[in-house]
């Protein structure tokens, strides 16, 4: 049996910087990360556009929500990332921290003078950058309001991403590679060892146990993390026992305050506006992998959302997000096809909905995301959906605009309404299911179990004001300091 002393569950954004972190502040630990999933070493990891040909893969989760009662019962995607580098190897690699009054809420500890300097501390290992060579559809986008974008105000413009070279530069690449850390890829987790209000290792799906002398860290995401605490006897005691599951420790948070950012897409197409199929696009596709990996350059380059927004009603503080795509996908049967095109979402920064995570009988998660719960978030998705279609007629594309094709409905509340209820879905951001002050303390300890924390998006008791990236990160890097304390 393989003995730790500590385990790090999850490979992902927070999970693999943790574990690197952690090797340098207690180089004395033996430390292990474990990884459902393969390795990322893949050119498609690397290949900033394979991002789309990744989501729906083998190295996704391919999770399924609930049925969503305010989306006529409609199912959603919530692609997770089952490699290392979890999400953030087959995400849009956008790097926004969030706003500084996003931490109000999160608790002592973690207020926006607390996580600054650790962001800094993050960045100048992950150099994010403002995106190189973006399409001039996307610098046009730049010219609506000043620049760079940012939650803080309104603004426009090409986004700041962790790329390097027109390569995918991971948290596993800044933090884990070469670090004296004992990486296993391909070992999924069923549940934890719990002894005597300790947590004492894991317990993989093939029923093999790995121990850990310290403790165990949890990383696994806002999906993972409360389905294996679940799994292991830890949370709402009816929940439990509607799955089958003998409670150890009853912790009514476990799984609750689920949200994300609510986000729905209009589609524009037409020759020679954006990237897509069309005979004179297709020379530079054939020749785009070659240009890549002789340059790091050209179309496959694009980490496909380049450009966005953030919107305000009135003067007031941003209230949506707008992800900008200068390329035709996603809105037919196929997500690419013929023609060219761009298309943008909009996603409410603070949706007020909230949804849960609890288990089936298998032990499977069920993910109810709870989308427009609050009928003030549909609301407010109407609304950002009028404010979208305003920002790309003001948009000085020129030549290149291209008219909207889907939805091409009105702007009155009952069509826009329809296309809520058909199209709305997130913009892959689920956070809160471990909440600090509801699960874990400040120090991201489970509350009442010795040796066992949770370091991920799962703990952030609000969501960012944008994407969710890198405060995922901040969160695994702060971890470390604090896991570190213990002894």
């Amino acid at each position: 049996m393989d003995i730790h002393d500590l385990i790090v569950v999850g490979g992902g954004a927070a999970g693999a910087t943790c574990a690197g972190r952690l090797s340098e502040l207690r180089p004395d630990l033996s430390i292990a990360v474990l990884e459902a999933g393969p390795s990322d070493r893949h050119p498609l990891v690397a290949m900033p556009f394979g991002l789309i040909a990744l989501m729906g893969s083998a190295r996704d989760w391919r999770f399924r929500s609930a049925p969503q009662a305010a989306l006529g019962g409609r199912c959603v995607a919530v692609p997770r990332g089952r490699m290392l580098g979890g999400s953030a190897s087959i995400n849009s690699m956008v790097w926004f921290r969030g706003r500084a009054d996003d931490y109000d809420h999160w608790g002592p500890g973690w207020g926006w003078d607390v996580v600054a300097p650790v962001s800094d501390a993050v960045e100048a290992e992950m150099r994010p950058r403002v995106l190189r060579d973006p399409h001039p559809l996307s610098l046009a986008l730049g010219e609506v309001h000043s620049g760079p974008p940012t939650p803080e105000r309104v603004s426009s413009g090409p986004f700041v991403v962790n790329m390097e070279a027109g390569r995918r530069r991971s948290p596993v690449d800044a933090f884990l590679r070469g670090r004296a850390v004992h990486v296993v890829t391909g070992a999924e987790i069923s549940g934890l060892v719990l002894e005597d209000g300790r947590a004492r290792g894991v317990v993989l799906a093939d029923g093999r146990q790995i121990s850990a002398r310290t403790g165990v860290v949890l990383a696994a995401g806002a999906i993972g993390s409360p389905a294996l605490l679940m799994r292991s006897g830890i949370g709402p005691g009816a929940v439990l026992a509607e799955a089958g599951i003998s409670p150890v420790r009853d912790v009514a948070g476990v799984g609750r305050n689920l949200h994300d950012h609510p986000a729905v897409a209009v589609h524009h197409q037409g020759p020679g506006s954006g990237r897509g199929l069309t005979w004179g696009q297709l020379p530079g596709w054939a020749l785009a992998p070659f240009r890549w990996a002789l340059t790091g350059r050209g179309p496959l380059a694009s980490n496909t959302v380049e450009a966005g927004a953030f919107l305000a009603d009135g003067a007031g503080m941003p209230r949506w997000q707008v992800h900008f795509i200068p390329a035709r996908l996603g809105h037919g049967a196929r997500a690419i096809g013929w023609g060219a095109g761009y298309y943008a979402d909009v996603c409410l920064m603070q949706p007020r909905s909230r949804g849960r995570l609890t288990l089936d009988r298998t032990g499977a998660p069920v993910i109810d995301l709870g989308l427009l719960a609050d009928e003030a978030d549909r609301r407010d998705m109407r609304e950002g959906l009028r404010r979208l279609r305003a920002l790309m007629k003001e948009a000085p594309f020129g030549a290149r605009r291209a008219p909207e094709v889907f939805p091409a409905c009105g702007d009155d509340d009952a069509a826009l309404d329809r296309h809520l209820e058909a199209r709305l879905g997130t913009a892959y951001h689920p956070v809160g299911t471990c909440a600090i002050g509801s699960v874990v303390t400040s120090d991201l300890a489970v509350d009442g179990v010795e040796g066992l924390w949770v370091a991920d998006a799962s703990v952030m008791p609000c969501i960012t004001s944008a994407n969710t990236n890198a405060p995922s990160i901040m969160i695994g890097y702060r971890a470390a300091g604090l896991v570190a304390r213990h002894r």
